[in-house]
């Protein structure tokens, strides 16, 4: 399966220091370091992922 990667609208095309996340279903989310795009990578459900959501914002 081939992943659609989506860069965190935090990111600046200046720096490579991201997130990056893919949502192939409803029933994963991916998310990885964008400077290490073939390390390892989080496997979430999308309630995991709503949950930390808010932590990762800072709201």
């Amino acid at each position: 399966m081939k992943l659609e990667w989506i860069k965190s609208s935090y990111s600046t095309s200046s720096g490579p220091d991201c997130v990056e996340v893919a949502t192939p279903d409803k029933s994963h989310v991916f998310v990885r370091d964008s400077k290490n795009p073939n390390g390892p990578r989080l496997t979430l459900t999308p309630t995991t992922w709503a949950t930390f959501l808010p932590y990762a914002s800072g709201n």
